[in-house]
């Protein structure tokens, strides 16, 4: 038996998580929204890479996963004006965060008591060899996905 002192814990979900890596990034923006629908039904959606994303993030023309190895994953994205990103990152349920040379996204949910969903979105166009996104337009961005996803799923 341990005289040590017992030090509290603190269990954060996945939006306060989300929240605090943002945080590290200058210029990252968190948008957030309560979505009415429950949690599976909104991270199906947001997870679909390959069909319903697309429909959530129309800057990203097609998206297509390369490789999935448990919780990390490879995208090839291609954005509408041509532009092509190859994002490596970490996804997961309630969980994605993936990067590229000059690209971020990041997208967090989780379950509220009432059956709704909290999601939030982050992201843009990273300066290369620098934790910082160029800001410009990515709230307005992100209070556009978040509300196609509000009826996507509503």
């Amino acid at each position: 038996m341990s005289d040590a002192p017992q030090w509290p814990t603190a269990r954060l979900d996945e939006i306060a998580r989300f929240r605090a890596l943002a945080a590290g990034v200058r210029g990252a923006a968190v948008t957030e929204r309560v979505v009415a629908a429950p949690f599976d039904d909104v991270w199906a959606v947001l997870s679909d890479f390959e069909g319903s994303f697309g429909l959530i993030e129309p800057d990203m023309r097609r998206v297509r996963v390369i490789a999935r190895d448990g919780e990390h994953i490879e995208l090839l994205a291609r954005s509408r004006w041509g532009f092509r990103a190859r994002l490596i990152g970490v996804h997961r349920p309630g969980w994605f965060w993936a990067q590229s040379r000059f690209l971020l996204l990041g997208m967090a949910a989780t379950a509220a008591p009432d059956g709704r969903t909290r999601v939030a979105l982050t992201g843009g166009i990273r300066i290369p060899g620098r934790a910082a996104l160029m800001p410009l337009g990515v709230r307005r961005a992100a209070v556009g996905a978040l509300g196609r996803l509000d009826r996507a799923v509503g």
